[in-house]
């Protein structure tokens, strides 16, 4: 199982469209793939789930993934996250 902590950076949080970027790398593995911010859980392969975490500026996201291909998904999300339309 892999685990890492993402600092939403964008001032308008994680809105439709990086939700959808972070659900179409997460459907590309087998891995189980949630994110937890605070109380909440999503499952990051579904664009609703991942919406309703409410993940606004400043909020603390965790990745779990856990699965045959976990490290390369890891990989490519971090990927994901450190490009710019991610850091506001």
């Amino acid at each position: 199982m892999k685990e890492f902590n993402y600092t939403v950076k964008d001032k308008n949080g994680i809105h439709a469209r990086p939700a959808g970027m972070i659900v179409s790398v997460a459907k590309a593995f087998i891995a189980s793939i949630k994110i937890r911010c605070g109380e909440k859980e999503a499952d990051a392969k579904r664009l609703l789930s991942v919406m309703a975490l409410g993940a606004t500026f400043g909020k603390e996201l965790i990745f779990i993934i856990d699965g045959i291909d976990e490290e390369k998904a890891e990989k490519e999300l971090k990927a994901l996250l450190s490009e710019s339309a991610f850091q506001g």
